[in-house]
């Protein structure tokens, strides 16, 4: 079976086709860093690295653009309020996203555009819409006008009058339609601009930054390219604008053959907000957990779906990922015959069908589970080697790529007794070894067991495992482990 993708635009999965044989051209909606990145971010970034590895693994050159847009209205406002430099502000929440994302093992963009950088792009592209009567200039900027692109909502799967219903204009705004939006707007006191000959100093709006840096790197034939992604909350009405106002220049629409879209992820059923108390940087999170253990968790369900990210789902995938750990280390202990073979034990051919399937990293990985259970049978036999390296690619296939530390036996963390702390409601103080701890936590399970307060005690048993300890019950009593040991 060959790939096969679910394109947003037709709401249907189609045959993955590039419109260049051999190549595929990509184009994903990067950061605003104008505030923290968080988990939700790294979602849909770590999908499209996978994607962009899988493509490389089909045999296509892939040309990756993720772009950066580094102009807009809240890193411009903190700055006015702070007195800081926008360009700092921005400078400094992209260098912690960056750092993020080396943790996390994304492959470097092979281009990494900044809007500011492409402002003469820009203009010519609003030149020409003005020029076709897609566009027209007011008192307080150039706005696109939406009437003119009979296509407009396809993407979103919404009909003109529905969009309209529910949109409004700002009191600052002399646009016609309600539905019309910024293409570039004039500089007010105080803000960052850039001169436009014929009409006036300002900036650019957010969805023309995209369409004239896909243009100029991925497009300049005006035929399209292959693939365009972003999280599902950018379908409307930033992508939809995109093509609004891309395609009415182009000798062959579409602008893009296939949109992706990643799905939201949720924290404890609820979105991440500093409204709810719920918020914590991407940053932040990955001091706590193992980056690898995160990536993890995100393959266990489909890139389209909705995730829910709770600390007991991170710790199955602490525990999952130890597995995979514990089989990486038997099979390098017992690698001695050297061959490589990549198709060894099946297991290549075997994502290769889950992954066709579009992107199905659940089944995917839990193919890798399985070959990490007959580990040690293949241990066992002639072949350990070619086995290694083919467990080693498709780990490296996934974005997870085997470490030196690995190979270490697994150990329980100097900080144990914080970690756990952090996954409890109870109080652990005066509590100082690990070991004291995980008996102090066996014990308050044995006393919800008995009491009958299996809730209780799933969650202590989920603190444990999520901090990399494992629990088993028998008739003798309760006994625990380290996980991957």
């Amino acid at each position: 079976m060959s790939l096969r993708l679910y394109n947003t635009r037709t709401r249907a999965i189609e045959d993955f086709t590039p419109l260049r044989e051999g190549e595929v051209k990509i184009y994903v909606c990067g950061m605003t860093p104008s505030a923290q990145a968080h988990l939700g971010h790294a979602r849909s970034f770590l999908f499209f690295d996978l994607l962009r590895r899988y493509l490389k693994h089909l045999g296509y050159r892939v040309t990756y653009v993720q772009n950066v847009t580094d102009i807009d209205d809240r890193s411009i406002a903190r700055g006015m309020e702070t007195g800081e430099d926008w360009r700092e502000i921005v400078a400094g929440y992209y260098g912690d996203f960056k750092r993020s994302m080396e943790k996390f093992g994304v492959l470097p963009y092979d281009e990494e555009p900044y809007a500011t950088q492409f402002i003469p792009q820009i203009q010519s592209m609003i030149l020409e819409l003005l020029e076709k009567g897609h566009a027209y200039a007011t008192a307080d900027g150039i706005y696109y006008r939406v009437k003119t692109f009979p296509n407009y909502g396809k993407l979103a799967n919404r009909n003109v009058e529905e969009l309209e219903s529910g949109a409004r204009i700002e009191v600052d705004e002399r646009k016609e339609d309600p539905l019309d939006f910024a293409l570039w707007k004039f500089a007010k006191p105080g803000e960052p601009k850039w001169p436009f000959e014929g009409y006036g100093d300002g900036r650019p709006g957010w969805h023309i930054e995209c369409s004239a840096m896909s243009r100029d790197l991925l497009d300049r034939e005006g035929v399209g390219f292959d693939i365009h992604g972003g999280g599902a909350d950018l379908i409307f009405p930033h992508h939809e604008n995109e093509i609004a106002q891309s395609e009415p220049l182009m000798q062959h629409p579409p602008m893009a053959r296939y949109w992706l879209h990643g799905g939201l992820l949720l924290f404890d059923n609820r979105k991440m907000s500093k409204s709810l108390g719920n918020f914590e940087p991407m940053s932040d999170m990955l001091e706590r957990h193992d980056p690898q253990a995160v990536r993890l968790l995100f393959l266990q369900t489909s890139y389209s779906k909705v995730k829910n990210f709770t600390e007991e789902s991170l710790g199955s995938a602490v525990a999952a990922l130890a597995r995979l750990k514990s089989a990486y280390r038997m099979l390098h202990a017992g690698a001695g015959d050297g061959r490589s073979d990549l198709h060894a034990t099946g297991y290549v051919a075997r994502v290769e069908r889950d992954l066709n399937d579009n992107v199905n990293t659940a089944a995917a990985l839990a193919a890798m589970l399985e070959f990490a259970s007959n580990a040690a049978g293949v241990r066992e036999r002639a072949g350990a080697g070619a086995a290694l390296y083919e467990f080693t690619y498709l780990l490296t296939l996934l974005g997870l790529e085997p470490k030196d530390s690995w190979l270490e036996a697994p150990r329980l963390p100097d900080d144990f007794v914080e970690r756990l702390a952090a996954q409890m409601r109870e109080d652990l103080k005066g509590v100082t070894g690990p070991e004291q701890a995980i008996d102090h936590v066996i014990g308050l399970r044995t006393s919800a067991r008995a009491m009958k307060d299996f809730a209780k005690s799933d969650r202590l048993r989920d603190a444990l495992l999520a901090c990399g300890v494992e629990v088993k019950d028998s008739k003798e009593g309760t006994t625990w482990s380290i996980v991957g040991a």
